[in-house]
């Protein structure tokens, strides 16, 4: 699954530790789901959009 919080991220000039503060994780997840090789549990996804004010589908694409 893709995502956008690295695009997300530099459109705030946030780092990864910033998001990962904010959401309640480590800024090693953050890098994990950004780089599609973890993808998040659903309350964290939820949480990235409250931050982001997107639903869930804006920031995760499916790649098919």
């Amino acid at each position: 699954m893709r995502n956008r919080i690295a695009d997300l991220r530099s459109e705030h000039a946030w780092t990864q530790a910033d998001v990962a503060q904010r959401v309640g994780v480590s800024r090693q997840t953050i890098n994990a789901i950004e780089t599609g090789k973890f993808d998040p549990s659903l309350p964290v996804a939820f949480r990235l959009a409250r931050l982001f004010e997107l639903k869930i589908e804006e920031i995760f694409l499916d790649e098919q």
